[in-house]
């Protein structure tokens, strides 16, 4: 994991916080046993350095004034001129040990394990060549080597372990933060898994959500470093022993599938080890491409709801990389729950928002404009038919009956439709049938009988996105033909507008990320798409016609 910058100043902070106690320790041991020549000396070199490192302390404790880390290799240097003073065994080691923590916070194990035996067998020498040579010194000899090294490894280790620890909660957090329902679903799912892939070096992740209401496994798959959108993949609950989500409570890895393969894994529940590991259908390797395959459950509610999947890994897990897996996917139980949670209230928002709109300007402006009708009919009436005045107010009132009803039908738009699935053919082809007779424009719709296995809000917006792009052919396309046409995969459900108009004022095929960056295309249309998680293309040749096409995951 790389080492992020709000981690690297907690650990550097420790340090600073440690050197301080340490020295302490040391100036009490050298105070306690002051040896008649170079105590001095010795005295002062630590008081000197105690001074320092309680202003380094200080800075680092505060915001307001830069923070100096004094580099390892200056402690380690010290460590040495210290040594050569000849001070009291026991005042060595307390700086010895904190070197030892400081070198596991910075460097690696590998490097303070070293550090550790180098001191340690400077100090046994040191008591070898001044010590007096006597049999229960000599015994002595080797519990001072011995124990002055693993007390500088032990401490090491310990400071290893809150570095590993430290930059675990670093990456939950990051991990966590890409899952925000503003960036949308598919956008934070993309950035979490690539993440995942990344880090434990496989060619790709996913996460498997096992959907009760619409009895359907919905697969999200993002490679390592992906850049693009990416979309879910729609299964029969019959798959699930495809990606072992009909063993939920298992945690478990295969490092290759081939022959009797070769994995582990554990009860979650209870920590037990697994004799018997389940096995992955071969056809179900072969389709997917899988050689390789840990799984790790996500819960909801403290029900299990899905799985993250990291598939071909690079060499392989070991046991402890599995438990780090194990711990992510729990930690991302909550966030991915309140992702999908935050994702429906925000639908539930949008619909009462736009409820509240239609009723007041159905009670509002509505009602002003109808009163304006009247009136304005009332003094028409009350002129001599041939006034010119009379025809003016009758050409006025003909404009506001327009406006008025442009409104009314925006206010109709506005309120949430109760579209079920099984609405959704015959409410298209209804409201085809009325644009035709009304708009005197021809209407092919083309739709699939099918079972739509999308829920109900996709399929309102999907008809209101239908519904508002016929409106933008009536008022603006001057067409004569238009086809309407509506299936679905097993990925997607696909909604395309084509007409035979004048087209956009621009030219080509655009994405809604395009749209966007350019300011163009249908503004309506366009937020509707977005806030169900689907993609919008506009294709336009100016003069010749446009089509829109929508198309929204069955996630």
């Amino acid at each position: 994991m790389e080492t992020l910058a709000a981690e690297s100043r907690y650990l550097e902070n420790q340090v600073a916080y440690a050197r301080p106690i340490f020295l302490v320790l040391a100036l009490v041991a050298l105070v306690e046993v002051m040896p008649v020549r170079g105590g001095q000396l010795s005295l002062a070199f630590l008081i000197l350095y105690l001074f320092c490192a309680l202003l380094l302390a200080f800075l680092a404790s505060t915001d307001r004034l830069p923070a100096l880390r004094l580099p390892l290799l200056v402690d380690v240097a010290l460590l040495a001129a210290y040594f050569a003073l000849m001070p009291p065994v026991m005042s060595v080691i307390f700086l010895y040990l904190f070197v030892c923590f400081s070198s596991a916070i910075f460097w690696e194990l590998k490097q303070t394990v070293i550090l550790a035996g180098v001191t340690s067998l400077g100090l046994l020498l040191r008591v070898i060549l001044v010590g007096e040579q006597h049999w229960p010194t000599l015994l002595a000899w080797p519990a001072v080597g011995v124990g002055t090294f693993v007390a500088g490894v032990g401490l090491g280790f310990l400071a290893d372990r809150q570095r590993h620890h430290a930059r675990e909660t670093q990456f939950l957090a990051q991990l966590t933060a890409q899952l925000d329902v503003e960036r949308g679903l598919s956008e934070s799912l993309r950035g979490l898994l690539s993440t995942l892939a990344t880090t434990f070096h496989c060619e790709r992740a996913s996460l498997v959500f096992s959907d009760s209401d619409l009895e359907r496994l919905f697969v999200w798959t993002a490679r390592r470093d992906e850049a693009e959108r990416i979309s879910p993949e729609s299964h029969p609950p019959q798959r699930a022993d495809a990606f072992l989500v009909d063993c939920p409570e298992l945690t478990i890895c295969w490092n290759t599938l081939e022959g009797v393969g070769e994995g582990f894994g554990w009860d979650r529940r209870d920590g037990r080890r697994l004799a018997d590991i389940p096995r992955i259908p071969g056809i179900s390797r072969r389709e997917l491409g899988i050689h390789s395959m840990a799984a790790a459950t996500f819960d909801f509610g403290a029900k299990p709801a899905g799985r993250l999947l990291l598939i071909n890994a690079e060499p392989g897990l070991a046991p402890r990389d599995l438990r780090w897996f194990e711990r992510i996917a729990a930690s991302l139980s909550a966030p991915l729950e309140n992702l999908y949670l935050l994702r429906h209230l925000r639908a539930r928002v949008i619909d009462a928002e736009r409820s509240r709109i239609s009723h007041d300007l159905h009670d509002g402006i509505l009602q002003t404009l109808l009163g304006s009708i009247i009136q304005l009919d009332v003094m028409r009436k009350s002129l001599p038919p041939k006034s010119p005045l009379a025809a003016e107010l009758e050409q006025l009132e003909n404009t506001l009956r327009r406006e008025n009803g442009e409104l009314r039908k925006l206010v109709m738009d506005l309120r949430p439709l109760r579209v079920a699935r099984a609405d959704m053919i015959d409410l298209i082809r209804g409201h085809c049938e009325r644009f035709r007779q009304e708009a005197k424009i021809e209407v092919d719709c083309l739709l699939e009988e099918l079972d739509l296995r999308v829920a109900d809000r996709i399929c309102r917006e999907l008809f209101q996105i239908c519904r508002e792009a016929l409106n933008n052919v009536k008022k603006h396309a001057q067409a004569t033909h238009v086809v309407i046409k509506l299936w679905q995969d097993e990925a997607s459900v696909h909604l395309v507008i084509d007409d035979n108009g004048q087209g956009f004022s621009f030219a080509g095929s655009f994405s809604s990320e395009e749209l966007n960056r350019l300011r163009i295309g249908p503004i309506s249309i366009k937020e509707r798409t977005r806030g169900i998680g689907g993609r919008l293309t506009v294709e336009s040749t100016p003069g010749h016609g446009a089509r829109i096409v929508v198309e929204v995951p069955i996630n």
